[in-house]
């Protein structure tokens, strides 16, 4: 499966097929918030935060790929990710593109 951010891919001629999209929502760890928390005071990246958010874009992109499969793409073309506070300590992940096919 290619995934790429524009909306072609060289050399190819593409049949959209749809809209795509996987999501998830992550929801922070007290002991991660105490520790993070104190973090701030000196502060530098809050590197578990960075890590939860770069899982939880894997898992959103996986889902989608997943949908993009079924429509049997050969691709995903201009692929975005979005993420929002859904609660507080809770945030979602979408990722989201056009899935095509290589004629």
């Amino acid at each position: 499966m290619i995934l790429v951010n524009t909306d072609y891919i060289s050399g190819k001629e593409l049949e959209m097929l749809g809209l795509v999209k996987g999501s998830t929502i992550q929801t922070r760890n007290i002991g991660r918030d105490i520790t993070q928390g104190l973090k701030t005071l000196v502060g530098g990246e809050l590197s578990a935060y960075t890590k939860m958010m770069n899982d939880a874009r894997a898992l959103a992109t996986k889902r989608m790929v997943a949908e993009a499969e079924e429509l049997g793409a050969d691709a995903v073309v201009n692929i975005r990710y979005a993420s929002s506070t859904v609660m507080q300590g809770a945030a979602e992940v979408i990722a989201y593109g056009t899935a095509v096919k290589f004629h």
